[in-house]
């Protein structure tokens, strides 16, 4: 809203003009959020004790984890509140991938909302059942990726067009049918980024630490996607699809890098909240609505390694037992495993952090740098 408010403004004074710039709207955008998350967790943290919206602690789960038992949580609509926010008032409104992105965003926050709130007030695990689950991601994620497909969000010069790490866009790119590249984005792209956030949320500061790195990646491939400079198109030099208008989603991942960076002051460990799945479920289908959008898809399960580790550690955990009645991991996902062995807390999540951050330097060599 400000940006069109200043926009209109800037013929009477000169120096609004600046806000033309999404690099100049990206760092208001993530400086909004993140200045957000700072004044209102404290309010937000002393109202969940308040109404005891506390965290449920598995039963199963490693014995350390009894002391988290009713550390706040739901911390995750906090993040949301500041990142729409921080979107709302930078972005250009009228970009036809703006409001898709916030939808999945808000759309499966509000899905998290739920199951969280009724683990607590059940006082056990068992929130939303998980065909439900699943079934109001699938529909909510088909409203944005279906705008993608079939609507006017995407050029039709790149819009069934998949994009190959290591190859040029231009010279490299095959052909999808709309219905086959919709569902693939939907079920593993968006689907399964929301879900893998979901799983690697287990211990302080553990998710949100990736969701950072993984949101500030895509931040620079989203402007490289969408940015033209005096006429030097950034994505074709890069070999790199050129998409309309994702510029804006610069803004928007700017924002949750803001708010995730504010969230984290009072995520790590020991936490003081706790994201829960209105969290989780959002910042995860935000990030794979972003590398769908943004023709970057295959470059995701790279930038986002950890996460991916974590969900396909849990599935062939399942998988493995369900077929032997034997286990491979102590416990799943992987983060327990490393628990089980005796490793602290702090040390696994830090050196999570840390393959986190050479994923995202990986996954941006692979999809720029190398090209």
């Amino acid at each position: 809203m400000l940006f069109h408010l200043f926009v209109h403004l800037r013929g009477r004074i000169g120096f609004l003009n600046v806000f033309r710039y999404v690099s100049t709207r990206t760092m208001l955008a993530t400086m909004t959020s993140l200045l957000i998350t700072f004044a209102l967790a404290p309010w937000f943290i002393r109202r969940a004790r308040a109404r005891q919206l506390g965290e449920i602690i598995r039963d199963d789960g490693p014995s350390t984890h009894a002391a988290k038992q009713g550390t706040p949580t739901m911390g995750g609509a906090l993040i949301i509140m500041a990142l729409v926010t921080g979107t709302v008032l930078w972005c250009d409104l009228t970009s036809p991938l703006v409001w898709p992105a916030l939808f999945v965003t808000v759309g499966y926050g509000a899905l998290g909302f739920v199951d969280d709130y009724l683990k607590i007030t059940r006082k056990n695990k068992r929130g939303v059942p998980g065909k439900l689950k699943l079934l109001v991601q699938f529909l909510v994620g088909a409203v944005a990726v279906g705008w993608l497909f079939f609507g006017d969000a995407l050029d039709p010069s790149v819009r069934q067009r998949l994009a190959v790490p290591l190859l040029n866009f231009e010279r490299h790119s095959p052909e999808i049918p709309a219905i086959a590249y919709a569902l693939f984005g939907l079920v593993l792209v968006v689907m399964g980024t929301s879900n893998a956030v979901n799983l690697t949320d287990g211990l302080d500061g553990l998710a949100i630490g990736p969701v950072i790195a993984c949101a500030f990646t895509f931040m620079l491939l989203s402007y490289a996607a969408g940015q033209t400079l005096a006429g030097f198109n950034i994505a074709h030099y890069l070999g790199l699809a050129h998409v309309r208008g994702a510029g804006e989603l610069t803004v928007f991942c700017g924002s949750i890098v803001g708010a995730s960076i504010g969230f984290l002051w009072y995520n790590t460990h020991p936490a003081q909240v706790f994201m829960g799945d209105v969290g989780a479920l959002a910042l995860g289908g935000a990030i794979g609505f972003v590398a769908l959008a943004t023709k970057t898809e295959l470059s995701l399960p790279v930038i986002a390694g950890v996460f991916v580790v974590e969900l396909f550690s849990d599935v062939i955990q399942v998988g493995y037992f369900k077929a032997t009645g034997r286990r491979i991991f102590l416990m799943a996902p992987i983060h327990h495993h490393f628990e089980k062995m005796g490793w602290p807390e702090s040390r696994i999540v830090v050196r999570f952090w840390i393959v986190s951050f050479s994923c995202a330097v990986l996954g941006l060599l692979l999809t720029l740098k190398v090209r």
